[in-house]
């Protein structure tokens, strides 16, 4: 792509996101714009979508996520030069709900740090390699030297830490790294080796290098500080009262009690993630592997970050989330290569060459937003080889030793001086995984809109049924939930509706199949074998059933306009919930179907209709 085209895309892209008043801030990752917006409902997915270089956007995790794949920085250099100097524009949009401020802030401190971490740890992994062939002395002082060089980031991961959640928090980046720095000065350290006590009370001798969360606990602090004598100190004397007495009353308090905090509480978040490992054992693995798609679809594998980093200062290695990582990364690859052989489409086949390269090499985005998410039967494919070979690292006990994304030119981050068969286990594991869903790939796919006539066989289409919509309202196209799974149709095809009562009912005669348990869906049958699943809102189930009653039991039979569920759906919308329901088709591949994306107001109006697909 050139310069150019780059410039169109971000002014389309700063459209998208509702304009630059509109961004509060904009970092990127590997191959992501990540935007937290002052008003996430000004937000157009869909032009986002449509933008050139763009493969796709969702929100979530807080932030409104451009996926660009491979070309992220040169888009996020066009961007930020034609947004500028954003600081200006935030907090000026509605309040985001608690739990997505706590995870914007989370993905906005531990985002930042992998680059420096992974540089470190492959610089390390290397040497290690190097001198397990014996092309150079781990005892030589080069290597010595070098490998230093490669700790250093995880050694100053507290100063790193100060440096992120400063700028996160919009406070003076040196004085916050100044305050935690204390924690890691020799001299401290060696007074805290020895015994020592401060304003009358012992200082917990804690060894804080490698350590997040009493950096994290710390900065906080200070940034309640620092603003509250920025509020009430004399303007003149500013400039030197105001870093003076935040640091003085901060490094105190967290050599005191917010570091040894810290420091427990990063204990126990590791500790319970161990448990977890242990005692599921392999299926831990392979299930994470297994469900990867769907998490880095959403963006909702970056919240595992802080769990890595933790584990890596406290263990400085890592059995889960990194092995389930290259189970999936290369399981991408593998589908992508053999949908690319078998597909006829000159289009997909390009855009699946190059997003199976890209997945090779651990960035996997190319491939799940350009191939995996688009057609169930590569999914399925990617899915296969995931658990597959994430149960297999999983029962060896396959371990990682930096934090980067699985792929073939980072897989000396597997390197283990101490256990070679460790590195063996990870190219089997990458071989598996790359097999597996190849094979699947070449055996699943059917290319689409090619008769079956190859097979001796041909297809008809019997028992035509309309559907009506689930529930009054506003009917809409499935592509405008603000969901991938249900948006780029990875459950099925089907319609949306915004609801404008509390009552969910059955759109034809069938079964009852399933009711969750949390109420907020259900699966039936109809009669003429159609699977569908309705699902009311987004997120709801995280209500826990709370404004939820189910008026059905699995089993029974219920006819047209029957109602399945009552809601109560002011109080879904006044708890910050998206109560847009969805009802799609889950086994699609035996019927046609055609809906109406009319974007009208429905009552008992036909929205889709459906037809058995005979041979």
């Amino acid at each position: 792509m050139k310069d150019m085209d780059f410039n169109s895309s971000a002014k389309a892209i700063i459209s998208g996101v509702g304009g630059p008043k509109n961004v509060a801030s904009l970092i990127h990752c590997s191959t992501r714009l990540r935007f937290t917006l002052n008003d996430f409902d000004k937000a157009d997915l869909d032009a986002l979508k449509a933008a050139d270089g763009v493969l796709g956007a969702v929100i979530a995790g807080g932030q409104c996520q451009v996926i660009i794949g491979n070309d992220v920085v040169e888009m996020f250099d066009a961007v930020q030069g034609l947004l500028g100097n954003t600081s200006g524009n935030a907090a000026k949009g509605p309040k985001q709900s608690f739990g997505k401020v706590v995870i914007d802030f989370i993905i906005g401190v531990f985002q930042p740090l992998v680059p420096a971490i992974a540089g470190g740890g492959i610089l390390k992994a290397v040497l290690m390699l190097l001198a397990m062939f014996g092309w150079i002395s781990d005892k030589s002082q080069t290597y010595q030297i070098l490998n230093l060089v490669g700790g250093s980031p995880l050694y100053f991961l507290p100063l790193l830490v100060a440096i992120t959640t400063a700028q996160k928090l919009k406070v003076n980046p040196l004085v916050a790294v100044s305050t935690v720095g204390v924690l890691i000065l020799p001299d401290l350290v060696t007074l805290m080796a020895k015994g020592t006590t401060l304003f009358g009370m012992n200082v917990m001798n804690v060894t804080y290098s490698s350590q997040v969360f009493p950096a994290i606990l710390s900065v906080l602090f200070y940034s309640v500080m620092e603003r509250f004598f920025t509020k009430y100190s004399p303007k003149p004397i500013r400039v030197f009262f105001v870093p003076m007495m935040a640091m003085l009353i901060t490094a105190p308090i967290t050599l005191l009690f917010l570091g040894p905090l810290g420091y427990v509480a990063g204990e126990g978040f590791v500790s319970v993630i161990l448990f977890l490992n242990t005692h599921l054992g392999w299926l831990a693995t392979a299930l994470l592997a297994g469900v990867l798609p769907f998490m880095v679809a959403t963006g909702m594998h970056k919240p595992m970050i802080p769990y890595v980093v933790s584990t890596f200062s406290t263990m400085g290695k890592e059995a889960l989330y990194l092995p389930a990582s290259l189970a999936h990364n290369i399981a991408e690859s593998g589908a992508c290569f053999a949908i690319a052989l078998r597909t006829k489409d000159v289009k997909l086949r390009a855009v699946a060459i190059s997003a199976a390269i890209s997945a090779l090499f651990g960035i996997t985005e190319p491939a799940l937003y350009g191939v995996t998410l688009q057609h169930k039967r590569a999914l399925i494919s990617v899915i296969t080889g995931s658990v597959v070979s994430g149960a297999y690292v999983g029962i060896v006990g396959l371990t990682g030793f930096t934090i980067v994304g699985p792929g073939l030119a980072s897989l000396p981050m597997f390197v283990d001086k101490s256990n070679p068969a460790n590195l063996i286990h990870a190219l089997i594991g990458f071989g598996i995984s790359f097999a597996v869903s190849f094979v699947a790939g070449l055996l699943l796919w059917k290319n689409e809109n090619v008769s079956d006539a190859d097979d001796g066989k041909v297809t008809t289409t019997v028992a035509a049924e309309d559907l009506t919509a689930p529930v009054a309202g506003k009917v809409m196209p499935l592509s405008e939930v603000p969901d991938d799974v249900f948006s780029q149709g990875l459950i099925g095809k089907g319609i949306a509706v915004d609801p404008s009562e509390g009552r969910l009912v059955a759109p034809t005669a069938g079964t009852i199949e399933m009711v969750y348990e949390t109420k907020h869906a259900l699966g039936m049958k109809t009669d003429n074998g159609a699977e569908l699943l309705f699902h009311i809102g987004l997120d709801t189930v995280q209500l826990n059933g709370q404004y939820f009653e189910s008026d059905v039991q699995v089993g029974q039979h219920v006819e047209a306009g029957e109602v399945l569920e009552t809601f109560d759906l002011a109080k879904i919308k006044a708890a910050g919930y998206n109560p847009v329901t969805m009802m799609v088709v889950t086994n699609q591949d035996n019927y046609t179907i055609a809906v109406d994306e009319s974007n009208t107001e429905t009552v008992d109006q036909s929205v889709m209709n459906i037809a058995k697909l005979g041979v």
